[in-house]
This record gives C-alpha cells, structure tokens and sequence, in this order.
C-alpha cells in the first residue's frame, strides 16, 4: 500500500511518521527543497511541488491513497481561497488513476451555531465567517470532483488543533494579560496526536461514511481551557475583556457550539489519548 500526503506540515507529517512506522511506501509535497530534506530525514519520498501550479502537479506518483491536509501560510502570498480550493482541485486533476481513497482535512468552521448546541454530521453546515465559507467550498470542489471519478472520499472536519507549540492564547496567558472574549462560550478542540489518529482511521476503513467530525470527548468552557493552560504553566489566573467591534476575536465571539465525536468513535472505532483539555494541554506543554 502506498500513501499521499499533500500538506505535510503539524498534522501530515504525523500521519507521515505513523505510516512509515508500519512499513508502508509514503509520499509527501512540499514545496521547497528545504522540506524534502526534512521529509526524506523521517522515511518519507519527498515530492517537491506546489498546489497552486499544474504543471508541477502532472507528475504525481501513482498510490493507493491520498490526505490533503493543506494549511495556510500568510506569508506565502496566495489568499486562503486560493490555496483551499484551488489548489485542492488542482491536485484531484491531477491524481493519476488508481486511487482509492482521498481524506481531506477540513475544520468545523463551516458551521455557524452560536446557540451553545450540540453540532454532529447531520447539522447544516452554514458557515458565518470567510474561513467557514472557504472551507466548505472546498468540500464542495472534492464532492464535485468524487461526482466524476468514483474515488471514495472522506470529509475530516477538525475542531481546532492544538498541541506541542500550538497553545491558544498561551502568550496571552503567560503575560497575565486580559484575554479578549467571553469565557463561558464553549470550545471544542483536539489533540493534533489524535487528528492524525482520526485521520489515519478514515484512510483505513473499509466503507467510511463521507463525513466525520474529529473533535475530543469533552467540549469545555473556553475558561476552564484557559485555566488548565495556566495552572499547567503557573501563570497568572487569567482575566478577560469584550473584543473590540470589528476585529477578528469579535467575529469568533459569536461562535458557540459544542462539536460531537460519537460517529467517528462508533464507526471508525477511534479511541483518543487525549480525551479532553485537561489531559491534552499538560502533555502538549510538556511535548
């Protein structure tokens, strides 16, 4: 069996280790030479291309499978739709025949609940922000591109992914600083250990379902996750301000929503290690 990572950076490349670690042929992209040296270093076959250029992408090796895990890079210059939606269909044009399966990492975004219900695979996905949006019509470009191809594709939406050198407001909380937002909304997160465990079962299962929704056991106040991050660092108690009118944290502010994992437990049998904040953040701080 054969893998192609497209998107090798925080979740990829630990998708990437997990499968050379069983022996398994594994590609990644990347789109310097710098990172096929770093891919090539873990066991990975580098292919260095970009998502945004075509032809580069002609020369896509044959696998058995594909994860697009795609991030965005504000430095890099293209605008985030281009890079999420363009560049994925550039790289579906170009997959050669033979593939099987195409997970593509996606974000609970594209809902805009703010009620503080709980949202599963059946809820409508109406996102309310740019990034929402962006990601869904990604999800629509792969379903259009599944349409005509008849590849078995999996939707993996991500609650937000933290880890080792991934804390939310870890900055914030370490200055002592007012954090901006309520702090009674709920968060849903994932160990970024446990995405790439999410992942990987997608891209194992016999009959996935096209949608999953990979977030841990326990959706918390966004407080009690700012609490655990600076007991577990001995910081200050944090405290907290409204965000200013217009800016980013005002936009997220609206969101409430509690992300559920029961189908991606129960169908791909997906058990975390990492079940919710409270043991993810120390081991994340500790990593």
């Amino acid at each position: 069996m054969s893998l192609l990572i497209v998107g090798c950076g925080y979740l990829g490349r630990r998708v990437a280790v997990d499968y050379v670690g069983r022996g398994e042929a594994v590609l990644g992209v990347t789109r310097s030479e710098k990172g096929a040296e770093e891919l090539a270093a873990i066991g990975v076959r580098p292919v260095v291309a970009d998502v945004l250029d075509p032809e580069a992408l002609a020369a896509l090796p044959a696998v058995d499978r594909v994860l697009y895990a795609v991030g965005y890079d504000r430095n890099a210059g293209p605008s985030k739709r281009s890079v999420y939606v363009d560049g994925l269909r550039n790289v579906l044009e170009s997959l050669p025949s033979g593939v099987s399966r195409v997970v593509y990492v996606g974000s609970t975004s594209v809902y805009g609940n703010g009620d503080g219900g709980w949202v599963d695979e059946e809820t409508p996905a109406e996102p309310i922000t740019e990034a929402g949006r962006i990601c869904l019509d990604a999800e629509h470009a792969l379903a259009d591109w599944a349409s005509r191809s008849g590849v078995s594709t999996v939707v993996l939406r991500c609650s937000g992914l933290y880890g080792p050198g991934r804390i939310i407001r870890r900055a914030l909380i370490e200055r002592g600083e007012p954090i901006p937002g309520d702090p009674d909304r709920t968060l849903s997160l994932i160990h970024i250990d446990d995405a790439a465990r999410a992942a990987a079962a997608a891209l194992d299962a016999p009959s996935p379902a096209p949608l999953y929704l990979a977030t841990d056991d326990r959706p918390v106040p966004r407080r009690e996750y700012y609490e655990v991050v600076a007991q577990t660092l001995d910081a200050p108690t944090p405290t907290y301000v409204p965000p200013a009118p217009g800016s980013p944290e005002a936009a997220r502010d609206v969101v409430d929503r509690k992300i559920s994992n029961r189908r991606l437990r129960a169908e791909l049998g997906v058990e975390l290690q990492y079940p919710d904040v409270t043991a993810g953040v120390p081991a994340a701080l500790r990593g």
